[in-house]
């Protein structure tokens, strides 16, 4: 079984051909302090790959320091980024440290980047051009960071639509990649749950842990609408239910024939089902639906889904 050591830039582009076909140039990119944007479905395998590229990079001693927008709400967001210094608002007694502060010298890793709330956009845009920024309450300071976004495929429509700053955009796309979801990765799949497995294997002490040959057929023809996320979900559930043994999952329901359900009826279906996939977990359900939390939130009030 493969080592469950984590995933390397150079293992990424060696294991994994398709992968490694839409990151090419990846290694040269690495070596530099340009921006990095990668493109993708929610669970396609984006933070690794931005991982393995701070790892290659000449900052991968220093911190790599993550920050999701959707995480916070949208008035303490720029705070949590730039921190700040006492009495800059009320309550605030005693000061912060930002995310950008704690990456010095590292890499700042901006997940669910079209989820910047625009009022902080420009600000993020100096940063990344002119390398400063001022807590609030604050004089400005410089910054020694490099930055790496995850962003929704859809990004550059949003652009379009003018809910996300074309400047912005452009700066951090100068070195762009999009990452396939997994249903476009099949040449790809027998290495990538033989990795799941070798992490399983370590984290539950299970070194005889393999696949039942029939689940891992039906594994190469699935869609897998929830990326490796979904993926890694139905290794670990069958491996706490199971028995020693071979992994046998049962394959996940799959869309039914006849005639199309009103959209409403498929929409509510889905948001409980995720729900009940993740146990309940916002976070989880919403990345499995490619929606943000906010969103899932605002659907479950409208829906009346507990």
């Amino acid at each position: 079984m493969a080592s469950a050591a984590p995933l390397s830039l150079q293992r990424l582009l060696q294991d994994f051909p398709v992968l490694g076909e839409s990151l090419q140039g990846a290694e040269r990119a690495a070596r530099t302090d340009a921006p990095v944007l990668l493109l993708g479905e929610p669970g396609s395998g984006r933070s690794t790959v931005a991982r393995a590229l701070h790892a290659a990079s000449r900052r991968s001693a220093a911190p790599l320091v993550e920050v999701d927008p959707g995480a916070f709400p949208s008035t303490l967001f720029e705070s949590e980024l730039f921190g700040f210094r006492p009495g800059a608002f009320t309550g605030a007694e005693k000061g912060s440290e930002g995310r950008v502060a704690r990456a010095e010298g590292g890499t700042l890793l901006l997940d669910h980047v079209e989820e910047l709330p625009l009022a902080t956009q420009p600000k993020l845009l100096r940063l990344i051009a002119e390398r400063r920024y001022a807590p609030l309450g604050g004089v400005e300071v410089g910054a020694d960071i490099r930055f790496i976004a995850l962003g929704a495929e859809d990004l550059p429509a949003r652009v379009g639509r003018e809910t996300f700053r074309a400047d912005l955009f452009y700066r951090l796309e100068v070195l762009a990649f999009r990452i396939p979801p997994l249903r476009e990765r099949r040449r790809d799949l027998d290495a990538v749950i033989d990795h799941l497995l070798a992490d399983l294997a370590e984290r539950f002490a299970r070194p005889d842990l393999v696949l039942a040959p029939r689940a891992r057929a039906w594994m190469r023809d699935h869609p897998w609408p929830g990326n490796l996320r979904q993926l890694r979900n139905v290794l670990e559930r069958a491996l706490v239910l199971s028995e020693r043994g071979p992994l046998d999952p049962p394959q996940p329901e799959g869309s039914t024939e006849g005639r199309p359900r009103p959209l409403l009826e498929v929409e509510k279906e889905l948001i409980r089902n995720a729900l009940a996939y993740t146990r309940g977990h916002q976070g989880h359900a919403a990345d499995l639906l490619g929606i943000s939390r906010k969103a899932l939130w605002e659907k479950r009030r409208r829906y009346g889904i507990p």
